[in-house]
């Protein structure tokens, strides 16, 4: 149960989503104050009047379907709201208890966009109609007037992102938390057990005792037959699912998620239905609309009192299965990081063969310096007042504003950020003035970390900015999730969970995408809360937050992260960091995992199973069936995959001051790649790169247009108070890059490559912040000051800095 409790409005179409998510909201112990739903507006109806109904429970009202005269044999077949078997919605008050509120829908989708952004100009077409969406603004304003308690809405989306951001837009902007506990529910764990199945929503809504029959069929494989079938039965499931595989479906078609099927709900467990509803066999009409679609008018619907069964002792405690926290991979990591002492966990080397095998003979002369995008480090002006954090905040914004105006780009082509604070507890404060910067849907990834006093003397915050250059493809995908779910931590405020945008090289696009995917703290996704604080919780915040990470690289197909870093708070001692360092690099590499955990996934079902049993059965066919895996095995060499840990990117752990929400952990993939072809990735370690203290990790992609190299340098020190200037460390820097790449049998850049992320244990470094004039600190890149930095073995580091470069093709002679 959730650690508050809110005060909820469920938004109803009278569907088996919204219904059963309402239920969810009931189990984590909120309460709904009320129902609300909004119906197709009947002809000559002024689309400028904003009436809202009012259904009392107390009062059994007819329902439209109960009425003489003709009803409109139209659905609406709005992409936002479902509308077919609106006639029966008045009826959910009286059978539940709770107060209804309902609106007609004003005007239609104007924005077609998957993203809704209700900022644009365009919220009304030139006849006047508006955009459907505002009309549900509307009438939740109406509902809050009456129950001004009201601070959070429910809805039942899935897998469509273009309804779950229309009604978080409209949510937030009421001050509203959006709960959508089923969003990507078909790829939460299953029960105990249990293999994946597409349909596991119907099996848990049936276990619940929801009623939910088809109403509507659009589909191929689906037929009037189907229509008043119980879906949310064992039966009905099956049914469903063996007519739409003869015909292969998309993700969530078992669901009725492409709009193959919509339901009614007519009855549920006893705690929310006091009353279900009944539709004479004679009162249901079926539509043949054409185009496959058929559906049915219903007439004479009614509320029948129920059975008093003296046996039924269900509650929702008792008959709402919440997915488990963890997926079955991820609870192995932790068993296994709880039961393994930090000396038994050991590192093999990977490969020591420093010649790439993908690049062939077909390499050009040199290595090209990243020339894609910008990266601006960005502090308060020195003569800034910084008497407080708002203050030096605006003076930060105004800066980046004022590059973006000269270079004649625009904040919305941000891809990712880093903002580093001298106190975590001015993050509030930062956000509001950070916010102003991102008007659109889907801002910029970004991780916050605080580094105390290890900033810049004077100095509270510091943003570093990636960009891609002026004329470069500026394709642009985000998500942007704000509603609480089991998936994943929602994102309130302006921050994306992950952008993807394209991997460009002077030769032009790769054809790679680059995913930028935001800090991930161990928050349980339902309750936006800390897992409670048990002996086992160091090793169960490391793993809930890399689960997160994971998910969200699965959604965006992942195939590859270039590294990765897990931030600690400042540990009490020295013995307890290299705890945390070696046992986040334990899970990193288990992750990973070897190409034998997917043959092992692959044969846990019997081929019979998977063909005819309809328990097991997924939609498409076995062949069009494909699991996304991260890492995909199949983008390295052969050579790489029979040597499983050769594969895995480097990793290491950064002891930095304190975390948001005062989690012990964040992690962060610097970029996950996708768009990689089969065999054309391969990652190349080099252990002593110009002197025995620099480690170098090569990431090499090649495509049809360049290949890319994703470079990451480590500074292991065997002398404990080894103290250099930063001036030093940079050319030492420089010279091991160099190094690193000529025994690669490639040349380095003409000019010495500047790193565009670098990590700093302060304590081995005087100097790292000079001043250059009255311009106030150098920072020539991204550069973030640590307390300790660790390896995944428990070494301590100096120094961390990353590179990326391209090399071009040239024609095979």
């Amino acid at each position: 149960m959730s650690s508050e409790s809110l005060n909820v409005i469920a938004l109803i179409s009278g569907g088996k989503d919204s219904f059963y998510n309402l239920l969810h909201c009931i189990r984590h112990g909120h309460r709904i104050v009320a129902l609300a739903n909004l119906f197709p507006a009947a002809d000559g109806i002024n689309d400028h009047a904003e009436d809202v109904q009012f259904i009392d429970p107390a009062k059994q009202p007819l329902s439209e379907a109960a009425k003489d005269g003709n009803a409109s044999e139209e659905d609406l077949n709005s992409f936002m709201y479902q509308t077919v078997g609106h006639e029966v919605i008045p009826l959910y008050a009286a059978a539940t208890g709770l107060p209804l509120y309902r609106m007609p829908i004003r005007g239609g989708a104007l924005h077609h966009e998957r993203d809704y952004d209700h900022t644009s100009q365009e919220q009304k077409d030139a006849s006047g109609k508006a955009e459907e969406t505002e009309s549900m603004l509307l009438l939740l304003k109406a509902i809050k007037a009456r129950h001004p308690e009201a601070n959070a809405l429910c809805s039942g989306a899935i897998l469509s992102t273009y309804q779950r951001t229309r009604v978080e837009s409209v949510a937030l902007r009421l001050g509203l938390t959006p709960l959508a506990f089923l969003w990507k529910y078909p790829v939460l764990p299953s029960p105990a057990k249990e293999p994946m199945d597409d349909a596991q929503l119907l099996r848990d809504m049936a276990a619940a005792g929801l009623d939910a029959r088809i109403i509507k069929v659009a589909s191929a494989g689906l037929d009037e037959g189907h229509l008043w079938e119980r879906v949310s039965s064992i039966e009905g499931v099956n049914r469903v699912k063996s007519a739409l595989r003869k015909f292969g479906a998309a993700e969530g078609a078992a669901l009725g998620e492409g709009g193959e099927f919509e339901t009614l709900v007519v009855d549920g467990p006893s705690w929310l239905f006091k009353k279900k509803i009944s539709v004479p066999e004679e009162g249901r009409r079926v539509v043949n609309e054409g185009g496959g679609s058929t559906w049915l008018l219903l007439r004479g619907a009614q509320l029948q009192d129920k059975p008093i069964d003296v046996d039924d002792v269900s509650t929702p405690e008792s008959s709402i299965r919440i997915p488990e926290l963890l997926d079955s991979g991820f609870q192995t990591i932790l068993d296994m990081i709880l039961s393994t002492r930090p000396t038994e966990h050991g590192e093999k080397e990977a490969s020591r063969d420093l010649r790439p095998r993908i690049l062939g003979n077909t390499m050009s002369s040199r290595l090209e310096g990243d020339d894609d995008s910008l990266r601006w480090s960005v502090l308060a002006g020195p003569s800034a007042d910084r008497t407080s954090i708002e203050a030096e905040m605006q003076s930060v914004v105004g800066q980046i504003e004022g590059r973006f105006s000269s270079s004649c780009l625009d904040p919305a082509h941000i891809t990712n950020t880093t903002i580093i604070l001298r106190d975590m507890a001015d993050f509030p404060k930062i956000n509001a003035e950070y916010g102003k910067l991102f008007r659109r849907p889907n801002p910029p990834s970004r991780v916050t970390i605080s580094c105390g006093a290890l900033l810049p003397p004077g100095y509270n915050v510091m943003v570093f900015l990636t960009i891609p250059r002026s004329g470069v493809n500026t394709s642009r995908n985000g998500l942007h999730v704000q509603s609480r779910s089991y998936w994943a931590p929602a994102n309130i405020g302006p921050y994306s969970q992950a952008i993807d945008v394209a991997v460009s090289a002077k030769a032009g696009q790769t054809g790679l995408r680059a995913i930028y995917i935001a800090g991930q703290i161990p928050l349980i996704p339902s309750s936006m809360t800390l897992p409670p604080p048990i002996d086992t919780n160091f090793g169960t915040q490391i793993v809930l937050s890399l689960q997160h990470l994971w998910r969200i690289g699965l959604e965006f197909k992942v195939q590859l992260w270039t590294s990765g870093v897990a931030y600690f708070s400042k540990s009490p001692s020295p013995d307890e960091m290299k705890r945390n360092a070696t046992a986040s690099g334990l899970a990193w590499k288990l992750a990973h995992g070897s190409p034998d955990d997917d043959e092992d996934d692959e044969n846990d079902l019997d081929i019979w199973d998977l063909k005819y049993n309809y328990q097991h059965m997924t939609l498409a066919s076995d062949q069009q069936k494909v699991r996304a895996r991260l890492p995909d095995w199949s983008v390295f060499t052969l050579r790489q995959q029979n040597e499983p840990e050769s594969c895995i990117p480097p990793f290491f752990a950064a002891e930095v001051e304190e975390l948001p929400r005062q989690a012990m952990v964040e992690w962060h993939a610097h970029v996950g790649l996708s768009g990689i072809e089969e065999s054309s990735a391969e990652i190349i370690y080099h252990p002593e790169a110009s002197s025995s203290c620099w480690r170098a990790w090569h990431v090499f992609v090649r495509t049809s247009k360049a290949t890319v190299v994703y470079t990451t340098l480590a500074r292991v020190s065997s002398i404990e108070h080894d103290i250099v200037s930063w001036g030093a460390l940079q050319q030492d820097l420089a010279a091991a890059y160099n190094s690193s790449v000529r025994a690669l049998e490639i040349p380095p850049p003409a000019l010495n490559a500047t790193p565009h992320l670098a990590y700093v244990e302060v304590g081995g470094v005087t100097a790292l912040w000079p001043e250059v004039g009255d311009a106030g600190p150098s920072v020539p890149f991204a550069t973030i000051p640590c307390h300790t930095i660790w390896s995944a073995k428990g070494e301590r580091i100096k120094c961390v800095a990353m590179y990326k470069a391209t090399l071009g093709l040239q024609a095979e002679e």
